[in-house]
């Protein structure tokens, strides 16, 4: 019989199709590994309702324990709703090894109080950058440029 944990090693191996540096794991949206009924459960929550890539995430996950022999059913779940706060501290890292500045870590106040977010640049870490749109390459990124090595680069939004 496998356990939790030998299923949780497997899907540490399957990435994210949009940034595959990053497990889904790592991006926080495995939220549940469980056995029931003679199979395995296995609970995921998109990063927001409409993400195109949670098919292919459960794809995926089906195929990695397919693949070892283990019978599967994959969940969506939209409650509680996908946070940047349980992106592991390695995601962030791999996220900004990757050059996407990982989230700040607050809601982006700037409509409120006129002062901008300062997402630092992955690439060279300085603060001195601009939004050149609040949509990046996919909805749950913004496009952003280092004044500084005038490099562009993508921005992992703040979700709270």
């Amino acid at each position: 019989m496998v356990t939790e944990g030998e299923i949780r090693s497997l899907l540490s191996e399957v990435c994210d199709p949009e940034i595959p540096v990053l497990s889904l794991a790592d991006l926080g949206v495995l939220r549940g590994v469980e056995f029931l009924d003679n199979e395995w459960h296995i609970t995921i929550t998109p990063t927001y309702s409409g993400c195109p890539a949670m098919k292919t995430m459960e794809d995926d996950i089906l195929r990695k324990l397919n693949d070892n022999g283990i019978k599967a059913k994959v969940h969506l779940v939209l409650s509680p709703a996908w946070t940047t706060d349980w992106l592991s501290e390695s995601g962030r890292k791999k996220l900004k090894e990757f050059g996407i500045a990982p989230p700040e870590d607050e809601v982006d106040k700037s409509v409120l109080f006129s002062a901008p977010t300062v997402v630092p640049c992955p690439k060279c870490g300085s603060r001195d950058t601009k939004m050149v749109s609040q949509f990046g390459s996919t909805a749950c990124k913004a496009h952003y440029q280092c004044r500084s090595c005038l490099e562009p680069y993508d921005y992992f939004k703040c979700l709270k």
